[in-house]
């Protein structure tokens, strides 16, 4: 049933990225409320919009420039899903004239944020073809597409590359460890492909869900992640104690049923606490985030369906026959080789023979380098971060240089005026005057589009018929009482300014300030959305912290039985987050060591989402190393040895496979390091330095130490039984 389940998704799998979104929904915020409200209420032609860059062309004011323009205007209203184009011809306003020479038509959308994003590779297309005609009479000419929906199309198609390229880079080098690993190839390639397998079982049911809900093209990045590292590390853990039984003498089927019973269960609680996190994201009401915890969900279930309900068959099928292909020059870093196993005792030994000075020197660096993320500045970077590659990017420079960046930033604000006053009336009129007048008076505005500076002349309302029914649609509400300003920021001016006029903007009392009780603004457009993508995660982070936490512990106490294992993991896994946040804002953020990443200067500030990314994640991937030890720690208690005897056997016995399990995470993370897109070379860092971070002081030292000095309380209150003690006793006597 299982394996049937696993071919049924993975035929889904390879057409996921058709499904997924790069654009970002913020659930119930005021930038997606403007967007539905021009789209149901205004039934605006622009809600969903690119700008088309033309260079190379006779200046869109003289009639050559203006005969070319009508034709390229023409080729676009004839493309399917085109609802509208704006340009010098339907309104000779320097604004279409570019510092250069260039020009741009605003290209309406049609459709939802998806379709919209459909149209882009169709207008580009058709732009191509039309170059191709016209290159004889103008061959500088150029045509680039950008805006919102074209970036984001251009994002989806580089995520979507780097995700190959890290399979490419990343496979070969996991089957290379895995070989070492286990020093055999059957046994290596088992794990691998148990990390394909529930990487395809997940993208195909997000290509399935993707019908349905906006899952974001994150999502692909994580599934692989997570797919291909924690898949490997549970087929891992269920391999080597498979062999391990086989080499007791047990033959395959009992051998299997070893492997299900003990490390199944370790699996299974592993599995749990990597699900909470990414079930807490689920709840944030932003289609990143949330696309992201549907991943992890997804990944969590097929590894753990995997590992309990389809390895076990295929071990006990295998047999013996695991150890095929041997590799007799690799023995030497077989976890489970009697050497391995002798140096992690010794090494154990040193460590629980002075834990209070092992503590020491494995925690002071940890909380110097947990201090730098007191200084993390959340936000959108304040470089380039954008892929230079992409066309869409190389149309904003184009942009820029003509002096015409703000049109990509504009603010869209909607003046929503009291019941029983309209745009029409001398009130809702003189409202939106005053609001106009008020917005260009600011230093961050360079100019603001409303009805009154599209009729000029100190025209009235009387003189709306004068505008085409495009025109009053995009910027009146059909009842009367809401109008539309499309406020250009000023040159220069950053996103992070224009988010705190966002936020100006929406605490002032608008109606005192236009003379009209009642009236209000909203306020959309990209600086908006990343204003309210930020307030939701300020929101959210507190609530999605105490569910990871309190969950987490729950997990932990059901699973081992006892109070003070589960809180020392929890704030373990704490510190591995906090030290994993400092390195990324020392490196990433403060630019030290940062031109390896392609950022030398460093990014001054750090995406909003990614620090809640990494606590979910790592606090359920950190967590299986923990449990991997203790598990094994707690087994030889209750099979009767003493508190330091126990500890070095459970990490002789998982010390091994801990190592090699986080080099695998930290191979696959590392390779996300390597793309274009700067969110996810940010996410990668900081999984790859909390997964060193955690398998080397965490787990080898710092671990040990606190178990060792906990003494018989760690298990309190049921994790040991009167009899598991009296046992141990027994053992030190006979010793």
């Amino acid at each position: 049933m299982s394996g049937a389940l696993a071919l049924a998704l993975g035929a889904f799998s390879f057409h996921v990225s058709d499904h997924l979104e790069t654009a970002a929904h913020v659930e119930g915020s005021e930038a997606d409320h403007v967007d539905r409200q021009l789209a149901e209420e205004f039934h605006s032609s622009f809600v969903h919009r690119a700008v088309l860059v033309i260079l190379g062309l006779p200046p869109a004011d003289s009639q050559e420039g203006l005969t070319v323009l009508n034709q390229i205007t023409l080729a676009l209203k004839s493309e399917p899903g085109v609802s509208g184009t704006l340009s010098y011809l339907d309104r000779a306003d320097p604004m279409f004239l570019g510092r250069d020479g260039g020009t741009f038509i605003i290209v309406g959308l049609s459709g939802a944020a998806g379709l919209a994003d459909a149209v882009v590779p169709n207008l580009r297309e058709r732009m191509q073809i039309l170059r191709g005609r016209l290159q004889d009479r103008y061959p500088a000419l150029k045509f680039e597409l950008t805006g919102d929906t074209p970036i984001n199309f251009d994002l989806r198609k580089i995520n979507s590359a780097d995700v190959r390229k890290a399979e490419s880079r990343v496979v070969p080098a996991l089957l290379l460890l895995l070989l070492a690993t286990f020093a055999g190839v059957v046994a290596a390639v088992v794990p691998l492909g148990v990390g394909l397998t529930a990487t395809l079982m997940t993208l195909g049911a997000a290509a399935l869900l993707g019908r349905w809900w906006h899952l974001s093209i994150l999502l692909q990045n994580i599934a692989t992640m997570l797919g291909l590292g924690l898949g490997i590390d549970y087929a891992l853990l269920m391999v080597c104690r498979f062999r391990e039984a086989l080499a007791t003498g047990q033959n395959a089927a009992d051998s299997a049923d070893t492997a299900a019973r003990h490390a199944g269960r370790t699996v299974l609680i592993s599995g749990s606490t990597v699900a909470l996190g990414f079930a807490a994201l689920v709840t944030v009401p932003i289609s990143d985030l949330r696309s992201i915890g549907v991943a992890g969900l997804l990944v969590a279930a097929a590894c753990v369906l995997l590992a309990n309900g389809v390895l076990p068959t295929i071990l006990g099928l295998l047999g013996a026959r695991i150890g095929a292909g041997h590799l007799a020059f690799l023995d030497w870093a077989n976890p489970d080789s009697p050497e391995s196993r002798d140096r992690w005792r010794r090494w154990s030994r040193r460590v629980t023979a002075r834990p209070w000075t092992a503590l020491l020197l494995a925690t002071c660096p940890l909380l110097l380098l947990s201090s730098q993320a007191l200084q993390l500045v959340p936000g959108l970077p304040r470089i380039d971060w954008l892929p230079q590659g992409a066309e869409s990017v190389r149309a904003l420079h184009s942009l820029d240089r003509m002096d015409r960046s703000d049109i990509v930033q504009s603010l869209r604000v909607i003046l929503e005026l009291p019941a029983g006053s309209e745009v029409t009336t001398y009130s809702g009129w003189n409202a939106l005057r005053l609001l106009s007048t008020h917005l260009t008076s600011d230093k961050r505005a360079a100019r603001v589009i409303s009805l009154p500076s599209l009729l000029g002349g100190g025209l009235g309302p009387s003189f709306l018929p004068l505008l085409s029914t495009d025109t009053r649609q995009s910027f009146l509400r059909r009842d009367g009482r809401a109008t539309l300003l499309e406020l250009l920021p000023a040159p220069g001016i950053s996103t992070n300014d224009l988010g705190s006029w966002v936020r100006e903007l929406r605490s002032k009392n608008i109606g005192e300030s236009i003379e009209l009780p009642g009236a209000m603004i909203r306020i959309g457009g990209l600086a908006a959305l990343d204003e309210d993508y930020g307030a939701v995660i300020r929101g959210r982070l507190p609530r999605v912290l105490g569910m990871v936490l309190g969950g987490t512990f729950l997990v932990l106490v059901a699973g081992f039985r006892c109070f003070a294992v589960a809180v020392k993991a929890i704030a373990l896994n704490l510190l591995s987050v906090s030290a994993a946040l400092g390195a990324l804002v020392w490196v990433f953020q403060n630019g030290h060591g940062g031109g390896f990443f392609g950022v030398p200067g460093g990014t001054g500030a750090v995406f909003s989402s990614i620090p809640i990314l990494v606590f979910a994640v790592i606090f359920g991937l950190s967590m299986d190393y923990e449990v991997f030890l203790v598990a094994r720690v707690l087994e030889a208690r209750r099979n009767g040895l003493d508190q330091v005897d126990a500890i070095a056997e459970g990490l002789a016995k998982t010390g091994g496979l801990i190592t090699n399990a986080a080099a695998i995470m930290l191979v696959v993370f590392a390779a996300f390091t390597l793309g274009e897109v700067l969110a996810i070379k940010m996410l990668g860092f900081a999984l790859a330095v909390a997964v060193l971070i955690d398998v080397t002081l965490v787990r080898m030292v710092i671990g040990p130490s606190l178990l060792r000095l906990g003494g018989d309380w760690n298990w309190w209150p049921w994790g040991l039984s009167r009899g598991d003690r009296a046992n141990a006793a027994l053992s030190r006597n006979d010793t």
